[in-house]
């Protein structure tokens, strides 16, 4: 290849494996007992995508502790930090920013003397339903700044709250980059009656043959353990394995205790609250509009309604606004179970949008709801693996990607696709390379079909205990939103931030946000695809 068609945007993925070509110029951040049959191991970047996957990953990066194993007690206690708001009493308005100061101290009180620590915070008037989510600053010394800003009049409580201690997130560090299998995946193989199942990954340990089911178009790699008798071709269905488990030491696993360091409050050590006034005289509508769509906060809930700062959203109440807003169209979502709740919610909400047995399998899909009076069809596809569902049939297991290549597009096309969830237990990069794919294939429909609307819903932050954060946590979810949204910022795509309407509402954080929060998602989603002439 010449070093011009490497850098071209529709390179196929045909050349990435190969099988000897093991890269090793990652950042010295990534290094780690890799194994033989990684396939992020094996791919040819050209050099726009090295620069890229590198600027990425630095990014991203995260403070350590300035020395190796820390002793629990000299961990993170939030029960023992507090915050105080900076000038708590002064005449504040709305539209001001708030400034808060966090300090981190051990079990025994002692101030921390390095960041690290994953935190979260919000503004909110619980008598309004109003909530906003804050931006924090790791001063990298044991202390912490947040800013919030102000957006509506009255009494505006600060709660923050640590996710993990520094010393956990070393933890889930190390388990991204050394245990990518503590997820394992299984597929069946079958012929006449006779079958065998063997387990799948993204990455096998070496030593036993292998079914190679690497994706031709995209290069996305996939093994499963050959059966003993079978052919690779008799695969039937892919499934989730199951969770590895005694993946920490003694030590370590005292960083992840439900009551103790996870999702724990930090109190306040003076006033946990400011009186907001109004602002004076303006438009109150043009005030709370930002137009950077990088915006922090990029909206605020009041009375239980989002309301975005950087695009008009219109609050479809009535099932009628939505059928006329979708009346023509077809709706792909495409993605895990956070983005299947869309297709549940129109297909509950719209009467006559009914969904069409097509005999898949339940919570897997595919799905389809057709509105033959308003010609509406609304489709919802799995995202390829690693997907932790119960069983996918082989012949649906499709990549984004793929799909996008097979559709035409135009105005009367909205395609909405979430990604995430189901890459938290991998090394970044084949999350990078995933999205790199999408993204391929996203800039080839709009250049084909500018008209058509492309939404991507981003993560959202989940429920966590002791187990789920050593597979799931809001930090590995926050860490590939990160990426996500920086691999698609100055494409013609919509997001609907799904990470700060959960963080920002009151009720309890789920994986499977509550049909309130989806009702704001979908009402962000639609405002995108029918923009309120204005």
């Amino acid at each position: 290849f010449s070093p011009q068609h490497l850098d071209d945007d529709t390179v196929s993925g045909s050349n990435w494996i190969t099988e000897n070509n093991v890269q090793h110029s990652l950042s010295q951040t990534t290094k780690s007992t890799r194994k033989p049959y990684c396939g992020y191991t094996q791919q040819t970047l050209s050099k726009r995508e090295q620069a890229e996957q590198e600027s990425l990953l630095a990014a991203i990066q995260w403070p350590k502790p300035p020395h190796g194993k820390i002793a629990f007690a000299q961990s993170t206690d939030p029960t023992h930090s507090d915050f105080v708001i900076v000038e708590p009493s002064r005449f504040f308005k709305v539209g001001d920013r708030l400034e808060v100061l966090v300090h981190m101290k051990d079990f025994h009180g002692k101030p921390k003397q390095y960041g690290g620590d994953y935190l979260l915070a919000r503004i909110h008037s619980p008598v309004l339903k109003a909530g906003a989510a804050g931006r924090i600053v790791d001063c990298q010394n044991g202390l912490y700044k947040i800013f919030f800003t102000l957006l509506w009049p009255g009494e505006v409580k600060v709660s923050v709250s640590l996710v993990h201690p520094s010393e956990a997130i070393q933890v889930l560090l190390r388990l991204r980059e050394e245990r990518p299998d503590r997820v394992y995946f299984k597929s069946s193989f079958k012929s006449g009656r006779y079958s065998e199942t063997t387990e799948c990954n993204v990455c096998l340990p070496g030593g036993l043959p292998v079914c190679n089911f690497t994706d031709l178009y995209t290069g996305e790699p996939w093994f499963c353990y050959k059966p003993r008798k079978l052919s690779c071709a008799s695969r039937i269905s892919h499934a989730k394995g199951g969770y590895l488990k005694g993946l920490l030491t003694q030590e370590e696993s005292l960083f992840f205790q439900s009551d103790v360091n996870i999702k724990r409050p930090i109190l306040s050590s003076g006033p946990d609250s400011v009186i907001v006034k109004p602002k004076a005289f303006t438009d109150s509508s043009s005030m709370d509009r930002a137009e950077d769509p990088t915006a922090s906060p990029s909206g605020y809930y009041y009375e239980d309604q989002w309301r975005s700062r950087t695009h008009w959203i219109h609050n479809f109440n009535k099932s009628d606004d939505i059928t006329e807003c979708l009346q023509g169209k077809v709706i792909h979502l495409f993605g895990d179970s956070t983005i299947r709740q869309w297709f549940e919610y129109l297909t509950a909400f719209v009467p006559d949008l009914v969904e069409f047995n097509l005999g898949s399998p339940k919570n897997v899909g595919p799905f389809m709801s057709v509105d033959l009076k308003h010609n509406i069809l609304l489709k919802f596809r799995c995202h390829g693996p690693p997907i932790r569902f119960s069983t996918v049939f082989s012949s649906e297991l499709r990549y984004i990607a793929n799909e996008l290549n097979g559709i035409v597009g135009g105005r009367n096309t909205v395609i909405a696709i979430t990604i995430w969830s189901h890459f938290s237990t991998f090394p970044v990069e084949v999350y990078i390379r995933r999205l790199r794919n999408i993204r391929r294939a996203v800039i080839q429909l709009l250049d084909r079909s500018p008209k058509t609307s492309i939404v991507i819903r981003t993560a959202n932050v989940q429920e966590l205990g002791p187990e789920v954060s050593l597979f799931n946590s809001d930090w590995y979810s926050f860490q590939l939103d990160s990426v996500m949204r920086k691999m698609f910022s100055g494409i013609a795509v919509h997001f609907v931030d799904a990470w700060e309407m959960s963080v920002a509402h009151y009720l309890p954080h789920n994986l499977h946000p509550n049909e309130i929060i989806v009702k704001n998602q979908i009402d962000a989603f639609l405002s995108y695809v029918c923009p309120l002439q204005t």
